[in-house]
């Protein structure tokens, strides 16, 4: 991969040296597993512009993604619009949150949103950075990069790009298909433009 390709792909060439560095460290070696990787980012973060997972949700949204959690407009109207508030409501007791406060110190940051305290932990472990007392480092561009590696690699994804079980990929990330289609463009795109 050159810098001019990510040019080409609508991504800003401050990204080329963590991608690189990236894609060394996890193996990310093939045009098939860059491709992936970048197109996976890319519609993950609003083409590597968003590092910080957008919890600004109005009261109909948050009853359409967490219809447990916000059972009535009532519950819903007293979370609306208030991010902080809704994080700590939405991941409090999962991923390792034990903390008053967890939920938003440790939502989602990173091209592949690292989300919750066990996650955190174990990914700082292994870039031997301490994510627990700088959870904002996710939002600097190696970082970023680095963490989304960290996922790649302990999910699996290499094999799933080689084999382009892009479903599966999909599901290891996002827990579902959403923006199935958007991905495959993207993938199919970085794919063509990496040949």
């Amino acid at each position: 991969m050159i810098a001019e390709q990510l040019e080409i792909l609508g991504i800003e060439a401050k990204w080329y040296e963590p991608l690189m560095k990236t894609f060394i460290k996890y193996n990310i070696s093939t045009t098939q597993r860059q491709a992936c990787f970048i197109g996976q980012c890319a519609h993950e973060s609003k083409n590597f512009r968003t590092l910080e997972e957008d919890l600004y949700y109005s009261a109909a949204g948050l009853m359409r993604t967490w219809p447990s959690r916000f059972p009535s407009p009532d519950v819903a109207e007293q979370y609306a619009k208030n991010p902080e508030k809704i994080a700590n409501k939405v991941y409090a007791g999962r991923l390792g949150n034990n903390e008053e406060g967890d939920g938003w110190k440790f939502h989602g940051r990173g091209l592949i949103q690292l989300t919750g305290r066990d996650n955190y932990e174990r990914c700082g472990k292994a870039l031997s950075i301490d994510l627990i007392s700088q959870p904002d480092l996710l939002v600097d561009c190696n970082f970023a990069c680095l963490s989304s590696g960290w996922f790649w690699n302990k999910a699996g994804l290499n094999d799933l790009a080689d084999s382009q079980d892009y479903e599966t990929m999909t599901r290891r990330i996002n827990g579902g298909l959403d923006g199935f289609e958007d991905r495959k463009a993207k993938i199919a795109h970085a794919k063509s433009v990496l040949g």
